[in-house]
């Protein structure tokens, strides 16, 4: 079968294509491909710069040409370097030989030995991989995030008067407001953005086991730990000072349990969301034409959330597997890091699948007040609080219990029943008044 949406083994490259086309050019093998190709021709650029002595003569107005080698990168470039791979059975050395052939017209044809000069693979893939990744959260993957958290601001303030009965262990609870409730969303999210913006994106560059061994054997003149520095810096990355022959990955770990935890509390609400639906606080926007259940021709299902339920939860589980795998290797080296990290892409997009139906579906929200009304008229023993609270400041004996007595008997609590025991009350008119003041859809709190 010829590849396609249609016959894709994976959902993410099949069904949900349209949804996480932006991510392909970062996280597929043309993506790759590419910004390895940016590291080397800017490593190629910064050892001219420095310059080390056989470079000092390369004019620099050829810079922007080399530039154009990743700028104007294309599909036809990225086959043919799968071609040479072909031949070399190694991918960073077939970029290597693609740019010395693309090169070797330009008056730096005797420079070009200084491609990859000095370097093991994992100089370029260390540095591509978390470039490409600062790169596309800052573009394609935080900003999704940052819209669900600006539109549960909206809604919160947009219901921020809203009463609510609200529920502990499921049962009903002292009532609060819709409002508030999305509130506490809005605050988890902010505070995870935060923490993920103050993780560094750290690469590895240093040569074959971390030491710039090869570099120094040929310049033993040049810092270049300085020079290395200075380099991944100017990527807008922070280079690890003591490494193997690969990144430690730590930062990166960091940075993927940061999302986890930005998945969770996403997950936490599509399943409150879900059970407001289910409670009928909230009724779902039509759309002419779809349809609800195959069989069942009133159904108007809460798919939106469950669909990013789902998804968050196998974007989790790679962010997990991912953070506990990366940071380990052995001794110097194993591949296994190199296998893994082809998987990268594959946790953003279950994400950016999940985000784009937490926000359909909060999109898809109406209120439904009369319901959320009518729960808290069904449910006025949850004044009791308020109540025996205002007799214990009154020094009201037992306050407490006496609630307790009124409240947990098989007889429905009403407004009729809570007026009747309060007028039974030895206490003053006033605090009767304040007694009586008390309501479901009054009593919650700041």
């Amino acid at each position: 079968m010829e590849l396609s949406a249609l016959t894709a083994i994976t959902p993410v490259d099949g069904r949900y294509r349209r949804q996480v086309t932006n991510l392909a050019p970062y996280f597929s093998e043309y993506g790759l491909i590419r910004y390895r190709v940016r590291i080397e021709i800017e490593y190629f650029i910064a050892l001219c710069e420095w310059p080390v002595p056989q470079l000092a003569d390369v004019d620099a107005s050829l810079f922007p040409t080399l530039r154009g080698l990743y700028e104007n990168f294309t599909e036809a470039d990225a086959l043919r370097i799968k071609e040479i791979e072909a031949t070399t059975n190694h991918d960073v050395k077939a970029v290597e030989y693609f740019i010395k052939e693309k090169l070797n017209d330009l008056p730096i044809a005797d420079k070009l030995e200084f491609i990859h000069f000095g370097l093991t693979s994992q100089d370029i893939n260390n540095t591509a991989i978390p470039l490409l990744l600062d790169e596309v959260l800052e573009a394609e993957i935080v900003p999704q995030y940052r819209e669900i958290y600006v539109k549960l601001q909206q809604l919160a303030e947009r219901w921020k008067d809203i009463p609510m009965l609200a529920r502990t262990h499921g049962q009903p609870a002292s009532p609060t407001r819709l409002g508030k409730e999305l509130m506490v969303f809005v605050e988890r999210i902010e505070k995870q953005l935060h923490m993920l913006a103050d993780i560094p994106s750290a690469a590895k560059f240093g040569g074959a086991t971390g030491n710039f061994n090869a570099h120094a054997v040929a310049y033993p003149q040049i810092d270049w730990k300085v020079f290395g520095n200075q380099f991944v810096e100017s990527l807008g990355l922070v280079r690890s000072q003591f490494t193997t022959q690969i990144e430690h990955y730590d930062m990166m770990a960091a940075m993927l349990d940061a999302f986890k935890r930005l998945n969770t509390i996403l997950i936490d609400l599509d399943r409150d969301m879900w059970t407001y639906v289910s409670m009928n606080y909230f009724k779902q926007k039509l759309k002419a034409g779809e349809v609800g259940s195959s069989a069942m021709p009133h159904k108007v299902n809460p798919i939106d959330f469950e669909n990013s339920e789902g998804n968050l939860g196998i974007a989790n589980a790679l962010f997990e597997h991912l953070s506990a795998k990366l940071p380990i290797s052995r001794l110097q080296r194993d591949l296994t890091d190199s296998t893994v990290l082809r998987n990268l892409g594959v946790p953003f997009a279950h994400a950016v699948i999940a985000l784009k139906s937490t926000l359909k579906g909060l999109e898809k929200l109406e209120l439904n007040e009369a319901a959320l009304r009518a729960d808290l008229d069904d449910n006025w023993a949850v004044v009791a609080e308020a109540l025996q609270t205002i007799l214990r400041r009154e020094g009201y004996p037992q306050p407490y219990e006496a609630l307790k007595a009124l409240t947990r008997t098989n007889e429905k609590i009403t407004a009729d029943s809570i007026r009747q025991f309060i007028e039974g009350l030895a206490v003053s008119e006033a605090v009767k008044q304040e007694l009586q003041a008390v309501t479901p859809y009054g009593y919650t709190g700041i």
